[in-house]
């Protein structure tokens, strides 16, 4: 469906479009761009343009290779640390400034906090996980994600300003070269924005991370214990992939909270999910449903994880993952 936004009479309401660019460690996440590549998609079709509002971050140049015509860039030390309330009055005061009636953010842990924060702020509706371009814009309407990712549905949103949180790997990244402006930007932060103080921030270094990955190879019991998880590892490596596991195996201590995906752990949406040794209760496949391509290798022919599966594998995954290895090292090695 294509859709001429012109033509129903918002291009006078809509003056810019607002995103958050997420920033960590020395440089964009993967969804800021994905974020500004569906922003200036709705840029276009509306004859607007794109601002992205960053916090702390360093070169921002990288944003306009992606559609981004203007960047409010925030610089305080006082923002060093995630705290959802600051981060979302910065937001607000973004979207006052440039009188913008359409906020996009991803969906990721922070964001989705941020989300809900924003459209209260801005007295704006809200509409989680949107998976396309606006089905309409007079009424406005989108398509979300719905049921744990088991169906869609159309959200209509009527308030004058509007928030949407883009689910995470369903627009794609897109470059779109433009011309940056850069302003520096000094929003009022209270301290009544820090009623929550962040003490310590726990982070693994030199993985692939779940959120930025485009595949994820995870583990279930099926490994048998902790001291098998070389293999796992050594895949992952070999194909650029997060590591990740089922919500008993961190439970059981056998690998970190942080690599539980699931409807209870992370969710992932990745374009390869490869699952070793997980039987796929509901929780978790509710968990990793969106993912595009799912991979299982399960010894038992009756685990549910393969009525969802788009291929499977019946082995015993200590004979299977270890040729896969193999297998992958030589497509390498060739190509």
């Amino acid at each position: 469906m294509t859709l001429n936004f012109k033509t129903l009479g918002l291009k006078q309401k809509i003056m810019s479009i607002l995103i958050y660019a997420e920033y960590a460690e020395g440089k964009f996440k993967k969804v800021a761009f994905e974020l500004a590549s569906y922003a200036k998609k709705v840029a276009e079709s509306l004859g607007t343009t794109v601002t992205a509002v960053t916090v702390n971050a360093g070169d921002v140049s990288e944003l306009s290779k992606y559609g981004v015509d203007k960047v409010l860039k925030v610089n305080n030390d006082k923002l060093s640390g995630f705290t959802a309330k600051a981060y979302a009055d910065v937001i607000k005061q973004a979207a006052q400034k440039e009188n913008i009636k359409l906020i996009l953010l991803s969906s990721t842990t922070d964001s989705i906090y941020l989300s809900s924060l924003v459209a209260v702020a801005l007295e704006a509706g809200y509409a989680s996980n949107v998976v396309g371009l606006p089905v309409s814009t007079s009424p406005f309407q989108v398509k979300r994600n719905a049921f744990s990712n088991k169906a869609f549905n159309i959200t209509e949103i009527d308030t004058d300003v509007k928030v949407l949180g883009l689910a995470k790997n369903s627009y794609g990244i897109v470059e779109t070269a433009s011309t940056l402006t850069e302003e520096d930007f000094n929003p009022t932060i209270g301290d009544n924005d820090f009623g929550v103080k962040v003490e310590s921030v726990e982070k693994v270094s030199g993985k692939v991370s779940i959120a930025d990955a485009d595949i994820v190879v995870s583990a279930g019991r099926g490994l048998k214990g902790p001291e098998n998880w070389a293999m796992i590892e050594e895949l992952a490596s070999v194909l650029g992939a997060a590591t990740a596991c089922s919500k008993p195996v961190s439970d059981l201590g056998w690998r970190p909270h942080g690599e539980h995906v699931g409807q209870t752990g992370k969710p992932v949406a990745t374009n390869l999910y490869i699952a070793i040794g997980i039987s796929g209760a509901i929780q978790h496949i509710a968990g990793i449903n969106s993912s595009k391509v799912k991979v299982v290798i399960n010894s038992d022919p009756e685990a549910p994880f393969f009525k969802v599966a788009d291929y499977g594998i019946v082995g015993d995954a200590f004979e299977i993952v270890p040729k896969l290895i193999e297998k992958f090292k030589a497509f390498k090695a060739h190509n």
